[in-house]
């Protein structure tokens, strides 16, 4: 779980410092950077798992187009700095596999990373350009601080499930200077001496490379930071059927999704739940999409022994019968978060952008409450039944931001700094007075009542402009009727129209 990121000098976030809990919420308008802070943090979880230049290029630009190293470091001017840096505080699993399948068992499981990347061209006159890795921290956070810093409402039950381990020291250190900078890789709970690398030269972070044998708490941080991920639903992969041997975990484009009910049903039944005819997951995942869909009656897996393939089906109140293809996007889209939601093995980090597309606007508060529940609920323990998972949303809609805890919204707004004398474009992440950050930071100005008004009911505060454009449009003669200017609709929607 990722408590707290801090970030310098990528993209658009020249200083950002942002606290997470199990449910966030990101609004802002179109353009101001909500989505750098999800390229941040999948650009992380990338960095554990690939090659340093891999990673940058797994990053999108806004056509989705692989970017160049260069752009994902913050432009000021004409150029961009050479250098950018991460902090992230987080909670990991108290035990994983490594790649080999040996098991790791963390020596504490609250733990703070720390990277600090720059940018090189290679000098024989090609345009090759690289990722150095200029220091790299894996620090503990002492068992006794924990509170200090999970400030989101959590009872004690849940704190003690997630937080444990014992006195240890550092796990990844940075010693030297210049080209003579060494990596070390400390013994984790054994005697003998760290491991060094020469940062210069490094291909990838060392925390990418970390086994069970030798760094076992190390590990455990890069495998929770590689279940960080962007979940982009795309409808055609919300329709595919799957074959017999497809991944049995939906993708984060949301494939597989035939493939993963039907490996929950056979998994409840090897565990001996599953005595009726029916697997209870399914009537799970159909009670749970009948509340945001109507006329569903059943949800189920159709086996093609012939082709070897599975298809996810929908019943309705009549019986009839609906593949998948034959779904609407909106209705695949909860159906891949009622199957996500009853799936223990899907843990770690959800980033979602706009939950709203694609959805009627009376579905909206729906949607929002599945995406809630699909987050740990910090009131009880971790269990099967509680799995360690956490959202992210970000949204540009009012619609949204109205239907959202004070506790976990924050608002994106454009920032101007100043870097090595030039004015820059930046963003800044805030939050509502009264509500734990603002309790945690209280030095940290709010989002003013004023600009958060305006964002939640942007037709009260439209301009003279607007007004002016509407008479010249109609010849200074009677304007035309708005959706805003209806008075039986003032009440509702909180104003009072312009006359």
């Amino acid at each position: 779980m990722l408590i707290r990121l801090k970030v310098k000098g990528f993209k658009n976030l020249a200083n950002v410092d942002v606290s997470f809990g199990p449910f966030t919420c990101i609004a802002g308008a179109n353009g101001v950077g909500k989505s750098n802070l999800f390229d941040a943090i999948t650009f992380l979880s990338a960095l554990a798992d690939r090659p340093l230049t891999e990673a940058a290029k797994a990053i999108r630009d806004d056509r989705n187009r692989s970017t160049d190293v260069r752009s994902l470091f913050l432009k000021h001017g004409d150029e961009h700095l050479g250098e950018m840096s991460f902090e992230a505080e987080m909670l990991v699993p108290s035990t994983g596999n490594d790649d080999l399948g040996q098991t790791a068992e963390a020596s504490i499981t609250f733990l703070r990373y720390a990277l600090t990347l720059s940018y090189h061209r290679d000098g024989d006159g090609s345009s090759a350009e690289r990722l150095e890795v200029k220091s790299e921290q894996l620090d503990r956070i002492n068992i006794g601080d924990a509170p200090s810093h999970l400030l989101f409402p959590r009872n004690t039950t849940w704190l003690k499930s997630v937080v444990h381990g014992r006195r240890a020291g550092q796990f990844l250190s940075t010693e030297g200077e210049g080209g003579d900078r060494h990596i070390k890789l400390h013994q984790d709970g054994r005697k003998g001496r760290a491991r060094e690398v020469l940062a210069a030269t490094l291909p990838r972070t060392v925390l990418s490379s970390t086994n069970a044998l030798d760094s076992p708490t190390a590990l455990l941080a890069r495998r929770e930071m590689q279940s960080w991920r962007l979940l982009q639903l795309e409808p055609s992969s919300l329709r595919n059927s799957d074959s017999f041997n497809a991944p049995v975990h939906i993708g984060s484009d949301g494939s597989h999704l035939a493939a993963t009910l039907h490996h929950l049903a056979r998994q409840e039944e090897a565990n001996g739940n599953g005595r009726h005819r029916t697997p209870s997951v399914y009537a799970k995942v159909a009670n749970r999409l009948s509340s945001l869909v109507e006329n569903v009656r059943e949800v189920k897996v159709d086996e093609d022994r012939q082709r070897e393939l599975y298809t996810l089906q929908v019943v309705g109140q009549d019986r009839s019968l609906h593949a998948a293809r034959a779904l609407s996007d909106g209705t695949l889209r909860f159906l891949a978060l009622a199957i996500l939601e009853h799936d223990p093995g899907a843990q770690g980090l959800l980033c979602f952008e706009e939950p709203e597309n694609g959805i009627h606007p009376e579905r909206i508060s729906s949607m929002l409450n599945i995406l809630r529940d699909l987050c740990v609920n910090t009131e009880d323990a971790v269990s099967d039944e509680n799995p360690m998972r956490q959202v992210i949303v970000n949204t540009h809609s009012p619609a949204v931001v109205g239907l959202i805890d004070d506790d976990d919204l924050l608002i994106a707004e454009p920032h101007e700094v100043i870097v090595q004398n030039d004015r820059c474009r930046a963003v800044s992440y805030r939050w509502l007075a009264n509500t734990w950050r603002h309790k945690g930071f209280s030095e940290i100005p709010t989002v003013s009542r004023g600009s958060l008004s305006a964002y939640l009911n942007p037709f009260a505060f439209s301009d003279d402009a607007d007004e002016e454009s509407f008479q010249l449009a109609s010849n200074l003669s009677r304007k035309r009727p708005r959706v805003k200017d209806r008075k039986d609709l003032n009440m509702m929607l909180g104003f009072m129209a312009n006359e």
